[in-house]
């Protein structure tokens, strides 16, 4: 028997919402780290709104049950939801859609802050962008910090998280998701496809659910956050200790939440992202989609109030299945931290985060479009090409390591024009920095020492007027002994 659509439409939205697509939204606090001096500039009110036409009406999956109840109703015996969905035949999947389309798809995904009971507008404390190449079989994930100064189409500049709330308020065409989505394309040159928007409910309903034995993640450091948000409005204490755990959904959301770390909303987002993919793995590793869809009909009473999007039947369909193709390993992760944005205050205090658009080019690059794997030979070939000035730093307490590092470069022919001292040295991992766009020549330098992708980033400090740095943490030792 063939699945009716109903069906794969709940498995769908509690797969994307919670695999693909799942947002974990976070709290309103005040955080704090160090990017630098803080600029301080006079902040724009946000415009009441000129854009009040109706959002053009879509059939959300509440109509899709609704519209199904309705027939099951005109028959002469009454219907119960799990009456609706048949039962799965030997290859519950074999009708979805395939996607031919080689072209990009990209969806904006909305964590906002709304509590059990509440109704209104919200702003978005969550927004994650996972954008898929069916060609491919890739994806990009990146978040996006909620405090991000952006321009919002048709309104002032202000907040990225601000954006859903207005759309809500005043009305603007699909509402909150299409003026967030319309408001990060602006800003980012992305364009988006589609939108799904959850709450609280949605995360600990679909997690309860789909992995009631809990999901397995692993912090790298203790976490202790004595003012968590409760239910309401209030505070508790919670902890985690470092090393791999599995928890379960209450546990996973304060894990996803909390910002109790040095690094606040951005090791938050991370956290975020670990979740997701942790998630993913655990349904997939159980069966996927079609192990899923007896648990369709309670799953649907549970989340359906919650979930906003715009993903037609077809769409959704074909979106499950390509999601459960794409290997772990083709999908690139990124977020937009300190290395992409300056801190900044406005005139009433408040602090937002300014984007550094040709870094933040550089980020989106490396997460939705990573090069493929080229030779050395053609890494030194297009770094050549672009004739960057490098310098080396010793980012340690070992002296001359950065001397050593030059001599290993340009024994290799890699000319280094100087070396130094970082201001603070830490010992961190060695990485390649780019301050003047010279891409190729940082992912060359970094292919040559043997460092990950993700060893290459982009110079935010102001340290050199160089266009790399090579900063020598104590893993190049190794290296130049020759091991």
């Amino acid at each position: 028997m063939r699945l009716s659509p109903l069906t794969f439409l709940l498995a769908i939205i509690a797969l994307a919402a919670a695999t693909i697509v799942c947002s974990i939204v976070g709290y309103t606090t005040a955080y704090s780290f160090s990017v630098g001096s803080v600029q301080t500039f006079d902040q724009q009110p946000v415009f009441d709104g000129f854009l009040r036409a109706q959002p053009t009406p879509t059939l959300p999956p509440t109509a899709v049950v609704q519209s199904a109840l309705a027939t099951a109703n005109a028959t002469s015996e009454p219907t119960t939801i799990a009456e609706i969905v048949p039962t799965p035949t030997l290859d519950p999947l074999a009708d979805i859609p395939e996607i031919t389309d080689p072209r990009r798809i990209t969806i904006l995904i909305l964590g906002i802050d709304q509590r059990a009971g509440e109704t209104g507008s919200f702003r978005s404390d969550t927004m994650i962008l996972v954008s898929i190449d069916p060609a491919r079989k890739t994806a990009g994930v990146l978040s996006i910090p909620r405090d991000l100064w952006v321009t919002i189409p048709g309104y002032q500049s202000g907040r990225i998280n601000t954006a859903n709330e207005l759309g809500d308020a005043y009305g603007f065409p699909g509402g909150g998701p299409a003026l967030a989505a319309a408001t990060v394309e602006l800003n980012l040159g992305i364009e988006i496809d589609n939108y799904v928007r959850v709450n609280f409910d949605v995360f600990t309903q679909v997690v309860n659910t789909l992995a009631p034995d809990g999901i397995e993640v692993c912090p790298t450091e203790p976490i202790d956050d004595p003012k968590y948000p409760d239910a309401g409005y209030g505070t508790i204490s919670v902890h985690f200790d470092a090393g791999c755990q599995r928890l379960d959904a209450t546990h996973l959301l304060q894990y996803a939440r909390t910002r109790a770390t040095r690094g606040a909303d951005f090791d938050r987002a991370r956290r975020q992202q670990e979740v997701l993919s942790a998630f993913r793995e655990e349904v997939l590793s159980a069966g996927g989609l079609a192990n899923i869809i007896g648990q369709i009909p309670t799953l649907w009473e549970q989340v359906s109030s919650n979930v906003t999007t715009n993903l037609s039947l077809n769409e959704i369909l074909s979106l499950a299945q390509l999601a459960q193709d794409i290997p772990r390993s083709n999908i690139t992760f990124g977020v937009i931290d300190n290395l992409y944005v300056d801190l900044a205050q406005t005139n009433t205090g408040d602090q937002v985060l300014l984007p550094r658009q040709t870094s933040m080019n550089f980020l989106l690059q490396q997460v939705f479009n990573p090069q493929g794997d080229l030779s050395l030979s053609d890494l030194r070939a297009r770094a050549e090409a672009e004739n960057a000035e490098i310098v080396v730093f010793n980012n340690t307490d070992v002296a001359g390591l950065a001397g050593q590092t030059r001599d290993w470069l340009t024994s290799r022919g890699v000319p280094v024009a100087n070396v130094g001292n970082t201001a603070t040295p830490n010992s961190a991992p060695t990485v390649v920095r780019d301050y003047g766009g010279k891409v190729w020549t940082a992912r060359y330098l970094a292919a040559l020492l043997g460092l990950p992708p993700d060893r290459v980033q982009p110079g935010a400090d102001g340290a050199t007027t160089a266009d790399v740095m090579v900063v020598a943490g104590p893993d190049i030792q190794s290296l130049l002994a020759g091991n």
